[in-house]
């Protein structure tokens, strides 16, 4: 069972599509000030200096301002989802962003956009998801740049936040204990590998939420981990070993699932991308009290695996394990922190 579903893992677009990030971190890294935002190039480590080649690869640009951090990140929506549900893609478009920003312990402040459509009407639902996502976390849209005149639509979204302390993909270290908190109160999309327990949530629940992030940060709980995105659990788990430069055993059963999900595979959930999801490496005198935040928000969380420094991600079920991947022999996005140089 487990080397099936390590095969689908390895082979899926989710993950594949991670090494894209590879031109980016070819061209940024090592160069002193380079760097942007989200899976193609980010900055800000524990120690919040933008111009270490290190600091590349992380959710959000971090930035040192004043006794905290300002935070930038976009996002761009695959162009298939928009074209399939345009009105959703606008709402995820914001989403996703503020995830970003609530990943490495900030709060945000305002986004902008660049929308293009081929005619007013197709900007419509794009437009009616991006308002909807907006009101729904409280973030404003405050400009951007609209072209109804354009051969293809396209959409991207970009954000500022700021954090007193941070939570980053450098910081995780052997022998930290992997938590993965997912809100199981969703649906999954009809078409694509989205769990949706966000659209129709009550706000103040929702922005609720996601004030447990920044609340572990600054209480010190934990300065490690991503958001789950597009690779689902199985990419995120990569990228976060391979910018702090360790490995893993990932418990595949112990991964938060929902248990009324029709045709929902093993494999599929850890390849699904999760409205409200988080992948945090925790202390384990810690751990206890991280469990305990998202549990007082009703949000299932678990510990599901450990992180160690042997570079691969190991899958473990049954008393059985399977390598996934070996960073140390096959890259996936190239943003690599000290410990894997």
């Amino acid at each position: 069972m487990l080397a099936g579903i390590a095969a689908e893992l390895r082979g899926a677009l989710g993950i594949l599509a991670k090494r894209d990030v590879q031109i980016p971190a070819r061209y940024l890294s090592g160069k002193p000030g380079a760097g942007g935002a989200g899976d193609a190039a980010g900055a800000g480590d524990a120690a919040g200096a933008v111009h270490r080649p290190a600091a590349l690869g992380d959710d959000c640009a971090a930035i040192p301002d004043g006794d905290g951090y300002l935070l930038l990140a976009a996002e761009g929506i695959w162009p298939t989802f928009l074209e399939g549900d345009p009105r959703f893609a606008g709402y995820s478009a914001v989403m996703v962003n503020v995830s970003d920003i609530y990943a490495m312990g900030g709060r945000p402040i305002a986004v902008v956009d660049v929308v293009w459509g081929t005619s007013a009407g197709a900007l419509e639902p794009v437009w009616e998801g991006m308002v909807a996502a907006s009101r729904a976390y409280g973030v404003p849209i405050v400009g951007g740049h609209t072209s109804a005149r354009s051969p293809y639509n396209a959409l991207a979204v970009a954000i500022a936040g700021r954090a007193r302390r941070l939570i980053t993909s450098f910081a995780a270290r052997p022998g930290d204990v992997l938590v993965a908190a997912i809100d199981l109160r969703g649906r999954m999309h009809a078409e694509h590998p989205f769990w949706d327990a966000s659209t129709g949530t009550d706000p103040a629940r929702l922005r609720g939420d996601l004030e447990v992030l920044p609340a572990l940060a600054e209480a010190g709980l934990c300065d490690a981990g991503k958001d789950i995105s597009m690779g689902g659990v199985a990419g995120t788990l990569l990228m976060l070993l391979e910018t702090s430069g360790v490995g893993a055993v990932l418990d595949v059963a112990a991964v938060p699932r929902p248990c009324d999900a029709r045709d929902l595979s093993i494999a599929r959930w850890l390849l699904a991308f999760p409205s409200y999801g988080f992948l945090l490496s925790v202390r384990p005198d810690a751990a206890g009290a991280v469990l305990a935040a998202f549990a007082r928000r009703g949000i299932a969380s678990a510990a599901v695996g450990a992180v160690d420094g042997s570079r691969r991600l190991t899958l473990e079920a049954a008393g059985e394990r399977q390598t996934l991947w070996d960073l140390s022999a096959e890259p996936l996005t190239g943003f690599a922190g000290e410990g894997a140089r």
